[in-house]
């Protein structure tokens, strides 16, 4: 396995975990069929800027502290605010409208910001079609992205 696929389920799997510690990471690679030494994933680690931080529960867990990630999220979040044109219910759907060529991007920072209740994102050339999960409103999702807008 190249080291740029390793290291992008690396990521992957401290954001979608709670990892205490390289054991449980090499744990989670295995299961993911990777299998790496310790000093690999000490590397990766460290190239990944990969850090611990201390959870609510007092627990000590991996995170990426990376500033260029930030600013990526920074810049997606503008273009978010300024592309966005009307946000509409239509059978049970939600559905965007953006500004020319802006739905793919604008989708991609909906994603980003993680919005409990939307299943999925289908863009468009200038609008996107946002499912909700079942356990969820509709008029809920829509005010939670209208939140972020501010």
């Amino acid at each position: 396995m190249r080291k740029y696929d390793r290291q992008r389920i690396i990521l992957s799997l401290i954001e979608d975990n709670i990892v205490e510690t390289q054991e449980e990471l090499t744990q989670l690679l295995k299961e993911n069929g990777i299998t790496a030494t310790q000093a690999t994933i000490s590397r990766d680690i460290k190239e990944l800027r990969i850090t611990k931080v201390q959870t609510e529960n007092g627990v000590y867990k991996y995170t990426v502290i990376d500033t260029m990630y930030d600013t990526l999220n920074e810049r997606y979040n503008k273009i978010f605010k300024a592309s966005i044109l009307s946000i509409k219910e239509h059978k049970g759907k939600i559905i965007i409208s953006t500004i020319s060529y802006a739905a793919s991007v604008t989708a991609q920072a909906l994603v980003n910001k993680k919005i409990e209740g939307i299943a999925y994102t289908l863009a468009g050339h200038d609008t996107i079609l946002v499912e909700v999960d079942e356990n969820h409103e509709v008029s809920d999702v829509i005010e939670k992205i209208k939140e972020t807008l501010y």
